[in-house]
């Protein structure tokens, strides 16, 4: 009898401490801006594992889909259960305004602090960098942020404006917090006659076709461009780099949360991460390999970023950077 009530006892311990896939149903509505094709990958690997789930999704742009989302607040209705967006300061924003719902026992442990929201409200996804394309015809070829002020570099640059990138405004905050000569460093590319139009993908043309010879881009495009044969270099600066993250957040008027909090572990989860490699980005997991055409991960340099103190800041870095250039 003994016996029998120990095996009982631990086969209902085991299954409380298994995972709850089972457990784990109902409707789900994902508003994201990843690509479509890399946000019904993400869907179909989680329904994998959660085959009660049914997951929707809208998605465009982030200043898009946080447009939708404002006009559901003040609606009074919003669907979205979970968001997955460009940057972390997007998520401040809403955490300041009191939108979003903590995952407290989100596990964090494989991950380095700073990454993540520490009071568990957003999460990161990837690392998508920001640095400098050149063309392989340049005769200069760029190894750090000081190198885009030099004279070869003169009406030769273009870049995204953070007047309406919010990935370029990340970018431009994190460099004139880390680098020495702060906003004067715009200033000297200003000086140099740098363009700031234009999204990524404009920039990559402009440098692919020799247009410009350098640019500021997000990593992925000029590395797999170069793979296709493009006459593009992408250069992680030694200075460091910039950062976005993908942020995940589940908001607190979500009707499912228990499916909700499944879907940022499974993001989360050593195979979610292998997901974002699989779909050609660095993952935030510091034990995912690198997609192929990357440098190893110790030689990729991560500028430091506050995305709370970047939220205090964002208007007068852009009121800054347009007394610069326009």
């Amino acid at each position: 009898m003994q016996r029998k009530a120990l095996s009982a006892f631990i086969i209902a311990a085991g299954l409380a401490a298994a995972p709850q896939a089972f457990a784990v149903e109902g409707k789900l509505v994902l508003y994201t801006s990843q690509p479509n094709t890399d946000a019904q990958q993400t869907i179909d690997a989680f329904k994998a594992k959660y085959p009660k789930v049914d997951v929707s999704f809208v998605r465009d742009g982030t200043p898009r889909v946080m447009a939708k989302l404002k006009a559901e607040f003040e609606a009074g209705a919003p669907q979205a259960d979970v968001l997955l967006i460009a940057d972390a300061v997007t998520m401040e924003g809403l955490k300041k305004d009191g939108r979003l719902l903590a995952h407290d026992k989100a596990d964090l442990a494989a991950y380095p602090a700073g990454i993540h929201d520490p009071q568990k409200m957003w999460f990161a996804t990837k690392l998508i960098t920001t640095g400098i394309v050149y063309n392989t015809k340049a005769a200069m070829k760029p190894a750090s942020w000081a190198d885009l002020t030099k004279p070869e570099a003169k009406n030769q640059l273009a870049m995204p404006s953070p007047l309406n990138s919010g990935a370029a405004l990340i970018h431009t905050i994190t460099l004139t917090s880390n680098l020495g000569d702060g906003w004067g460093f715009y200033e000297k590319l200003k000086e140099n006659g740098t363009l700031a139009a234009g999204a990524n993908g404009d920039i990559l043309r402009q440098v692919a076709t020799g247009e410009k010879l350098y640019g500021m881009i997000v990593d992925f495009m000029p590395i797999r461009e170069k793979a296709k044969g493009a006459p593009v270099e992408f250069v992680f600066p030694s200075e460091g780099v910039s950062a976005v993250s993908e942020p995940v957040a589940i908001l607190k008027t979500t009707k499912n949360p228990e499916a909700a909090k499944a879907f940022i572990d499974f993001l989360l989860s050593k195979e979610g991460q292998e997901l974002a490699l699989k779909q050609g980005y660095v993952a935030a997991h510091p034990d995912v390999a690198l997609p192929a055409g990357y440098p190893a991960r110790s030689a990729i340099k991560l500028m430091a970023f506050d995305a709370a103190k970047a939220l205090t800041e964002e208007t007068a870095a852009r009121k800054r950077f347009g007394s610069i250039f326009e």
